[in-house]
């Protein structure tokens, strides 16, 4: 009798202990399942957050590229505006030479440089071709004369004329002052509110 009360008592205990395992191991289910889901939901929120990021910074940085861009296309009219205005209003007279006719934005056929001469002066037997820039580089020079040789072949016409170049600029860096001297190109820049030739070593291309 003793014996079967003593089993009945274990299979209680153990029937109740089960029961708690099978509530704890539903609880911990239930617990995984909720971080679960919460984790998944921190890292669509985070993913979201990231594209959200990326795409105010690209258009923060397309807006500034185009700002920039607007920028130094005004500074380059200006400078353009600038320099032709001097030499229409009389500084035709220089490289040794009186000009008779001025020109500007002549178009070049050519896709690796701009295509494009900025000024360019004539008279009966000579040329200048003036390159425009609100700040010099030395790789303007290059870009230069590279125009030169696109000139001479496709305006044919001019094959026996003296042809020289200048490089205008607002600001001129001392080195590409002495690049543009030892190429033999006409230095022009702006020194207060006068228009500065400097053509020493100037040739004829």
């Amino acid at each position: 009798m003793e014996d079967r009360e003593l089993m009945r008592e274990s299979n209680r205990f153990l029937t109740e202990k089960f029961a708690e395992i099978a509530q704890l191991q539903k609880e911990n289910e239930r617990f995984l399942t909720e971080k679960f889901a919460e984790s998944d939901r921190l890292r669509q929120e985070s993913e979201r957050l990231r594209q959200e990021n990326e795409r105010k910074f690209d258009e923060q940085m397309k807006k500034m590229r185009e700002e920039i861009g607007y920028i130094g296309e005004s500074q380059g009219s200006f400078a353009e505006e600038y320099f032709f205005d001097s030499f229409e209003k009389g500084e035709k007279n220089f490289f040794g030479k009186k000009f008779d006719a001025i020109g500007r934005n002549l178009n070049l056929a050519c896709e690796s440089v701009n295509g494009e001469c900025d000024i360019v002066l004539y008279n009966k037997d000579a040329v200048a071709i003036i390159e425009v820039k609100f700040k010099a580089r030395k790789k303007h020079i290059k870009e230069l004369l590279k125009k030169v040789e696109i000139f001479k072949m496709q305006f044919p016409c001019y094959k026996d004329f003296n042809i020289y170049l200048g490089l205008a600029s607002m600001i001129f860096p001392s080195n590409v002052k002495q690049g543009c001297l030892e190429k033999g190109i006409a230095v022009i820049k702006q020194v207060g509110d006068k228009v500065v030739i400097i053509d020493e070593g100037l040739k004829a291309f």
